[in-house]
């Protein structure tokens, strides 16, 4: 029987006698906690936490996503309704109900515990999130344990932690970094399946729990984002179909009691749904939002193929120029079954993605695991690269080099102020990143790799921590909210024209009126207690609607920003009513 693949054939050759060098520390720790799968989860744990939690309280709900789900899961827990999801008056059937649970489970909890305004602290819709990059994190490393060494497990641990792509959607309210978790829960348990069936062990012998935790993680990724799991899982199968000409190991995953298990746990809510709502979810979530950006470029996200392979070299930081150093090693050894089902996880998915119309950057996410894995399998095996391709070690030090730069330029334009508070730890970021490119040779790989990791995680706190919360600009519904908050009248009601982010109705709350420049100034006279939130463009109409009505006002505050989601600058008076003539 073949070997799987990334076994390694030999042990890790020794370090020179009397040459030291900066990732010799960081090595032992590599070796003491990889002695115990205890001290790995810990370790492991533990660097999801640091690599997350910068930034994770402080960055303002980001426009538009992550508040439309954030504000989608405020209304369930305001109206009591947990089955239907709404924006304001709207449905909002593109997901399924999953990623608004956890988030209302999370605050709920907290209003229970005592935390004041929970319902508007956006940290809280994002635990899910976090949790579920942690959770992805070790389950990565549960996943590789079926290929490689125990040591070889946490590398691939720490490369997806360390990832600029994860790093992102650990900070968002949105479903990405849970789905990720769910699905590297079943591609890891199907591994383990396939790997058994390929060294010819008795499927006699299996035990439920792999079986289980395949159904649930498949449920678990049908109520977070409908058949997209189904996907990733059925293009491998597919893929290891035709290169094995056989199926017959699917039997040890106990396809019938296992697809009972899953339509228990998802066919409740979706009967309930489909009683609330008829054939108009399943028209939305499945033809309106998934089908639709197969063949159209939704929202603006169109890119042509190719676009994915090129962002991996950023999003895939630090892990990305080891990947390349890594791929004629996996290409050889591409018949091996480890490295078969790995691949097979890979390819198919990625060739999908790049071929479908829409593109966002968190698409692909869910093979990075793989990738990973194969990375350490070769990293194992000592047969990275040494031609040309070792060049883009100096990667490491490139990003970030450009990040301080663009950093630097975009707090300039946007604060006037360069944030120098940032600047000593992207220099210790770039410190980290020269060593693991001067260091990087084929015995000395995972010294680098691990000072490149230590790079990554001083530039997460440099960006995530510092920088992005200081662009307040960036963010202008933080500042309208708490204009709101100041006024001394009770119970204020607001209506937006011009500028109508989906932050802003998180913020300022459901009842805020979307409109346009003559339906604030009709609003605004209304009653007491009114504000009208108008964005410069929508001035005149608004002014003239006002003076038709007699409508006598005046200017609470005037807040300027930029919305990065349209790409332009923005300028909105709060103007309140004096009365009418």
């Amino acid at each position: 029987m073949t070997e799987t693949f990334a076994r390694p054939r030999f042990g890790m050759p020794p370090e020179p006698k009397n040459r030291i060098n900066p990732g010799q520390r960081l090595v032992g720790v590599i070796d003491y906690v990889a002695a115990s799968h205890a001290r790995a989860v810990a370790f492991l744990a533990l660097c999801g936490l640091l690599f997350t939690l910068s930034g994770f309280f402080t960055i303002p709900p980001i426009d538009r996503d992550e508040a439309r789900f954030a504000q989608a899961t405020k209304q369930m827990v305001e109206s009591g309704d947990f089955v239907d999801i709404r924006f304001q008056g709207e449905v909002r059937y593109k997901k399924p109900v999953g990623i608004y649970w956890l988030q209302a489970s999370v605050v709920e909890a907290a209003s229970a515990l005592g935390l004041p305004r929970a319902e508007v602290r956006i940290w809280l819709y994002r635990v899910p999130s976090m949790l579920g990059a942690i959770g992805a994190v070790l389950m990565t490393y549960w996943t590789a344990l079926a290929f490689v060494t125990r040591r070889g497990a946490v590398l691939a641990g720490l490369i997806l932690c360390s990832s600029i792509l994860l790093g992102v959607e650990a900070r968002l309210a949105k479903t990405d970094a849970v789905l990720l978790l769910t699905v590297i829960a079943a591609m890891g348990a199907m591994a383990r399946v396939y790997l058994a069936w390929q060294r010819g062990e008795d499927s006699a012998r299996g035990s439920w729990t792999t079986p289980a935790i395949f159904w649930t993680a498949l449920a678990g990724g049908i109520l977070l984002k409908g058949p997209l799991i189904l996907m990733f899982v059925g293009l491998t199968i597919v893929t290891l179909a035709i290169c094995d000409r056989s199926l017959v190991w699917l039997w040890r995953l106990r396809p019938l009691w296992g697809a009972l298990w899953m339509l228990a746990l998802v066919l409740p809510w979706f009967i309930a749904i489909f009683q609330r709502a008829g054939e108009s979810f399943f028209a939305d979530s499945v033809g309106g939002d998934m089908l639709s950006k197969i063949t159209s470029a939704k929202e603006s996200h169109g890119a042509p193929p190719g676009v994915y392979f090129l962002l991996f070299w950023v999003t895939f930081w630090p892990g990305a120029p080891l990947a390349a150093m890594a791929a004629p090693a996996v290409w050889r050894a591409r018949r091996e079954p480890g490295a078969q089902y790995l691949l097979a996880w890979l390819l198919p998915s990625w060739i999908v993605f790049e071929l479908v119309m829409t593109k966002l950057p968190h698409y692909v996410l869910p093979l990075y695991p793989a990738i990973a894995i194969l990375l350490v399998g070769a990293f194992e095996r000592r047969v990275l690269s040494r031609g040309w391709l070792t060049r883009g070690a100096a990667w490491w030090f490139a990003i970030p080099a450009a990040v301080l730069t663009i950093a630097v330029v975009g707090a300039v334009w946007l604060t006037r102020q360069p944030a120098f508070l940032a600047w000593p730890f992207v220099a210790v970021s770039m410190i980290f990143g020269l060593l693991a490119w001067r260091l990087y040779d084929d015995i000395r790989s995972e010294h680098a790799m691990l000072n490149a990791v230590v790079s990554s995680l001083f530039l997460s706190v440099a960006v995530y921590g510092i920088v992005v919360p200081s662009l307040t600009p960036l963010f202008p519904s933080v500042e309208i909210a708490r204009a709101l908050r100041n006024v001394v009248c009770v119970g204020p009601k607001a209506a937006a024209a011009g500028y109508q982010e989906p932050s802003l109705v998180f913020m300022t709350g459901t009842s805020t009126l979307l409109t346009d420049g003559s339906g604030a100034a009709d609003f605004l006279g209304q009653g007491s207690c009114r504000f009208a939130l108008v964005e410069a463009r929508t001035e005149r109409a608004f002014a003239a609607r006002a003076e038709a009505i007699g409508l006598r006002y005046d200017v609470a505050t005037r807040i300027d920003g930029y919305n990065f989601s349209q790409g332009r600058a923005i300028s909105v008076a709060i103007f309140r009513s004096e009365g009418t003539q």
